[in-house]
């Protein structure tokens, strides 16, 4: 493809309306052209922020569009299902924010209609830390071998305060540890096999009902292990950080040392409110390789297997929430995606 990727953006809450700016903005070889939202008021007020822009209620006339030649999903996780086959029945590549959808069985379908009826890759799923560069350097140098096998991860995930949608406590696995469990699959390069999710003493300052801290404990299929802390209502501001920890040595991610001031007998730096801060240069790098992997007619970065995998891996987790107990994550066979062949991915 040598014009540029006309893009249309389905959803354009937070997270779409950022999008949407971005490919407006920063994101060569790409046009935005349309963006659809069920608030149609909503949807104008940011197309008209972009001139030539167009908005529409309906995302399925979008996908359909003959203009749009590739679909970037930041809608709600039930509607992605059906926009996701919408996208697949037309042809068009798509980039659908995770979750890829709310439960495996769907996302087990839409692995199994990529492969039954378009025969190869167009979806990639938007977990954004595959792009991250401190997580791409951590995922080089456990590949090189030069710290030997990895055996644990050890990651924290802490928001400043939990999103009005976070409604209860199986929120905080769907929305926010499922950013783990795709982060342990690839820098492990294997399957999760079971998953525990503790609760220890809930913050004063959760809302009602919400059991924050949670701590998790994945065990892969290699033997190696993972931890996790989310705490989202930590009143702090958004934090993710990860060690991994080998044979050899370890190695940590997150830290915010890239400017450390010292004044007043203290030091520190500056901790972002929120995940489009911390990440922002990670969801600039994940729509660039998108789009130039479209224009190249590929996909990069997590596949609508890893997608399925990871909401799997969520379900389980609600599971043991409920208990405290491990619970046995279970997939179908793999080589459901065997058509599959990423650039880049798990």
């Amino acid at each position: 493809m040598t014009a540029p990727l006309r893009v249309g953006v389905v959803g354009v809450g937070i997270m779409g309306a950022d999008h949407a700016e971005r490919l407006a903005s920063r994101i060569a070889g790409a046009d935005l052209v349309a963006v659809a939202d069920a608030d149609v008021d909503h949807a104008s007020e940011v197309a008209a922020r972009h001139p030539g822009v167009r908005a529409t209620a309906d995302a399925f006339d979008l996908i359909a569009a003959d203009d749009v030649d590739a679909v970037l999903i930041a809608s709600p996780g039930f509607a992605h299902e059906e926009q996701v086959l919408a996208c697949l029945a037309h042809g068009k590549y798509t980039l659908c924010e995770k979750p890829l959808t709310t439960d495996s069985a769907s996302a087990l379908r839409l692995v199994e209609a990529e492969r039954d009826k378009v025969g190869r890759p167009l979806v990639q799923v938007g977990f954004m830390r595959r792009f991250d560069p401190e997580y791409v350097e951590l995922k080089h140098l456990i590949d090189s071998g030069r710290l030997g096998r990895l055996l644990v991860l050890h990651n924290i995930h802490r928001n400043k305060t939990s999103p009005p949608w976070f409604r209860d406590s199986s929120s905080i696995v769907n929305d926010s540890l499922v950013h783990e469990v795709d982060v342990c699959r690839w820098l492990f390069a294997e399957e999760i096999e079971t998953i525990t999710v503790l609760t220890p003493a809930t913050s004063g300052r959760a809302p009602v009902g919400l059991r924050d801290p949670q701590v998790a404990i994945f065990q892969l299929a290699g033997g190696g292990m993972a931890t996790t802390e989310v705490f989202v209502n930590s009143h702090v501001g958004y934090e993710v950080r990860c060690e991994a920890v080998a044979e050899l040595g370890s190695a940590t991610i997150g830290l915010g040392q890239n400017l450390l001031v010292r004044r007043d007998n203290g030091y520190g730096g500056h901790i972002p409110d929120d995940y489009r801060v911390r990440f922002a240069r990670a969801y600039d790098i994940e729509v660039q390789d998108w789009v130039r992997a479209c224009r190249r007619g590929t996909v990069v970065g997590p596949t609508t297997w890893d997608g399925y995998a990871a909401t799997a891996v969520a379900e389980a987790g609600v599971a043991s929430l409920a208990t405290g107990r491990p619970v046995r994550v279970e997939l179908a066979d793999r080589a459901a995606a065997r058509h599959l062949c990423p650039e880049q991915g798990a």
